[in-house]
């Protein structure tokens, strides 16, 4: 239901007599859809791959942190494991493994003292 141009409905408040050829409400979209095209073909060309990019360098940087944390985590876990010679560094999941079985081997010790 829209009202004829010139009538007093919420959308035809600020339009003059001259421009209501049009219902006020495609008028209005009419202005809009021709903005968000001229909005939308700019975003798109340089601002879409500047997000892209920025977006990747900021997964990068958080896969960065989140291996730096788990190398750091495992590195003190081989240093409270007790390993034959001191020296060998072992796997990521070597060192599950081991702390794994040695856990279990510590549990069982407890359990028949």
């Amino acid at each position: 239901p829209l009202s004829a141009p010139g009538g007093g409905s919420a959308g035809s408040r600020g339009a003059s007599p001259a421009r209501t050829t049009l219902a006020p409400r495609e008028a209005a979209a009419r202005r809009k859809g021709k903005a968000r095209r001229s909005r939308g073909k700019a975003r798109t060309e340089g601002m879409l791959n500047k997000q892209k990019r920025s977006r990747r360098m900021k997964a990068n940087d958080r896969e960065r942190n989140r291996m730096h944390h788990l190398n750091s985590a495992l590195d003190a876990l081989r240093s409270v494991l007790p390993t034959f010679p001191d020296d060998a560094k072992l796997t990521k999941i070597e060192t599950l493994r081991f702390a794994h079985n040695y856990i279990w081997a510590l549990t069982q010790s407890l359990r028949l003292a």
